[in-house]
């Protein structure tokens, strides 16, 4: 079973480009309405859709709304401090700097450009 989250966002490109940038990740689909981002091995980690499209589903959401109230993307990623760099290199907003986790690896908490909350780990034990 894999997980396939699927988030509504303004600009498909740009959160596209965003967390390629992010992930060390590459487009999977590509478009301005939506998008699949693709991991380096060309598994699917996240799926983007532009709010104003309906697509034959109707509206996904309300971007009126708190986006992604109570949700939170989290990526484990073997290359965590190199994320941590490109996620700096962005320029993010940080909700909960880089530290060590009760779980017993590093969290580095981030939003994305639509106001998502981001986690990225390191590998757990």
């Amino acid at each position: 079973m894999q997980l396939a989250p699927l988030i509504c966002v303004r600009d498909v490109p740009a959160s596209s480009r965003w967390y390629q940038r992010l992930l060390g990740a590459h487009s999977g689909h590509g478009g301005d309405e939506y998008e699949r981002v693709n991991d380096a091995q060309g598994r699917l980690v996240l799926q983007l859709h532009r709010w104003d499209v309906g697509h034959d589903h109707g509206p996904l959401g309300d971007p009126a709304l708190p986006h992604g109230n109570g949700v939170l993307l989290w990526f484990e990623l073997p290359d965590f401090d190199a994320a941590v760099a490109r996620a700096e290199g962005l320029g993010v907003e940080v909700v909960r700097p880089r530290r060590w986790s009760e779980n017993g690896n590093w969290e580095f908490w981030l939003r994305d450009p639509d106001g998502y909350s981001v986690v990225l780990t390191s590998p757990l034990p």
